[in-house]
């Protein structure tokens, strides 16, 4: 039972709310409330009715940090770093340092002077009771510094481990494939990463870093990436990644006595293929088509219907032969979506190398009639290169006849399609895919579907080159030791997002990791600031922005409010 009472003070009349109850039988007084004069009860009544304002809000991310603060804390991930590289409690350690670039490169990767700002701007400083003043670039190329290669390599044996006993991988399907990144990194700067040679995004005037990435088929979780050259070819590298698995064999096997590693014909030779011999590890690869020239003449009539879901559209023909010194399983497939495609791409490059013979035509022309009088006439040779150079696009030698002669001292050129050789590739090549294994128990299917799970590998590259997540770009660094820890922590930053996607869908819930790191980095934590009067702390409002349908899903299944600031 509550009333209000009276009290005199000084000849000033104040009000008190009191709040009595029985104990024992016995009615008592359990809390006095305090509610000042006559006039302090009505402002505060007609304050009641008012929305107060607030004079600040602060707005942090919420979503994207703790979801991957998570994973890694069930990795171990700042632990098992520092165990190798343990230092005193004085600010952050390496591994806060690592974690926040890798949670930086995954949600919104910028330059390691901008990460102070972005980590300000996100509940990080809360999780990892990091200041983000400490985050100098100065002090994050300190911490760098101390991470060597051998030390980098054991960091990684480690977190395998952790992988493997803690999320349950499926281990008996694994990728492997390479990649470049090109950088700016000056042609006079010492480097033996950072060399020419031939960059998948076209840029063959820059020098570039290659990587070569080991995963999981399930959800490409990064196992094992290697750092080499950009002048070295790939397959001269996939050695050295065999040696590596070699090395951390019995780790894998002990989870999964069964291992096949897939990859594609870029890393073949026959000595990588013999190093298969020191393991019990097996191999499902692809051919190049001129290596089994004679199989491509077999008529579709011979190959069977393919029955697994998913690879309806397929045609096999399987037989065994003898492939880098050794007797393998062949397994020719047949795609009418593949050729469909292939055939698309032929007519487009044939109408690019027409325009551009016929213009070359037109020039040749001017010079024979006089039109063109001024520098060096065009010779034999000359032409002969330039119209090498015009065909080397697939097929288009083939495809496209060519003539060349000189009359009265100047070059002629004649060209037309052979219809005949599209034909004949149409009934040979196009459509087909070679593969080879030595897993001879297994059945067209199987073989077919690991061989198929390359794309996700390469799809795990296609992300580390956007801009806006996992960016392997903004890359600032110039040192070979630099960039060896820049890669590690950008494949880590794949690990986390490739492990938070794995877990969404054992919860039933599938989403592309540009979608989810969107709809994470949406989810954000509000403060507003109310203040309380002179020389009185402001009052803080926590609140959550408002979240879309996704997003809610998101915050629910991921467990976030329990990261929210109470």
């Amino acid at each position: 039972m509550a009333s209000i009472t009276p009290k005199i003070v000084n000849g000033h009349r104040y009000y008190y709310a009191r709040i009595s109850k029985r104990v024992d039988g016995k009615p008592k007084i359990v809390q006095t409330i305090y509610l000042g004069t006559v006039d302090k009860i009505i402002k505060n009544a007609q304050a009641a009715d008012k929305i107060p304002q607030a004079e600040e809000v602060y707005i942090a991310e919420l979503g994207a940090t703790s979801a991957l603060f998570d994973i890694a804390n069930r990795l171990q991930f700042v632990e098992i770093i520092d165990s190798h590289l343990p230092k005193r409690k004085q600010g952050p350690t390496v591994g806060h340092y690592m974690l926040t670039a890798a949670i930086n490169r995954a949600a919104q990767p910028t330059s390691k002077a901008a990460l102070g700002e972005w980590f300000e701007n996100t509940i990080g400083p809360r999780l990892m009771a990091i200041k983000p003043k400490q985050l100098t670039s100065q002090a994050f190329w300190n911490h760098m510094d101390r991470l060597t290669q051998p030390i980098l390599i054991n960091i990684e044996n480690d977190l395998l481990v952790k992988i493997i006993d803690e999320f349950k991988i499926d281990l008996n399907c694994l990728l492997y494939d390479a990649t470049n990144f090109y950088t700016y990194i000056n042609t006079k700067t010492e480097s033996q990463l950072a060399q020419r040679g031939h960059n998948k995004q076209k840029r063959n005037d820059l020098r570039q870093v290659s990587l070569g990435l080991m995963t999981s088929a399930d959800f490409h979780v990064p196992l094992l990436h290697m750092v080499y050259g950009g002048n070295i070819n790939d397959a001269k590298q996939f050695g050295s990644v065999i040696n590596e698995l070699v090395n951390r064999y019995k780790r894998l096997t002990e989870a999964c006595p069964h291992i096949t590693l897939v990859f594609d014909k870029g890393n073949n030779s026959e000595d990588n293929l013999e190093l298969f011999k020191a393991t019990e590890m097996h191999f499902v690869g692809s051919l190049k088509l001129n290596q089994c020239k004679e199989l491509l003449k077999i008529p579709l009539r011979k190959y069977r219907d393919l029955k697994s879901p998913g690879l309806q559209e397929l045609k096999a023909y399987r037989t065994r032969q003898k492939v880098f010194a050794e007797e393998r399983t062949i397994l020719i497939t047949y795609n009418e979506n593949l050729l469909a495609g292939q055939l698309q791409g032929i007519g487009h490059n044939i109408r690019k190398c027409k325009a551009q013979l016929r213009e070359l035509t037109k020039k040749l022309q001017r010079w024979a009639t006089g039109k063109i009088r001024k520098g060096k006439k065009p010779t034999l040779d000359g032409i002969k290169k330039k119209v090498k150079t015009i065909l080397k696009r697939e097929y288009m030698n083939e495809v496209i006849k060519t003539t060349i002669w000189t009359k009265d001292g100047f070059v002629q050129i004649k060209y037309r399609v052979d219809q005949e050789a599209i034909s004949r590739l149409t009934r040979t090549v196009l459509g087909k895919t070679i593969l080879f294994t030595d897993n001879h128990e297994w059945t067209d299917e199987q073989i077919v579907a690991a061989y198929r799970a390359q794309y996700k590998i390469e799809h795990a590259f296609r992300e580390m080159k956007n801009p806006h997540i996992l960016g392997w770009n903004p890359r600032l660094h110039w040192t070979d030791q630099k960039i060896r820890v820049h890669a590690f922590y950008c494949v880590a930053a794949l690990t986390l997002v490739s492990l938070l996607r794995r877990e969404l869908a054992a919860k039933g819930m599938s989403i592309s990791a540009e979608n989810l790191m969107e709809q994470l980095n949406g989810i954000r934590e509000t403060a507003c600031v109310y203040p309380q009067g002179k020389g009185r702390p402001p009052k803080l409002s926590y609140s959550m922005s408002r979240l879309n349908k996704t997003q809610k899903k998101l915050y629910d299944l991921l467990k976030l409010a329990r990261f929210r600031q109470s």
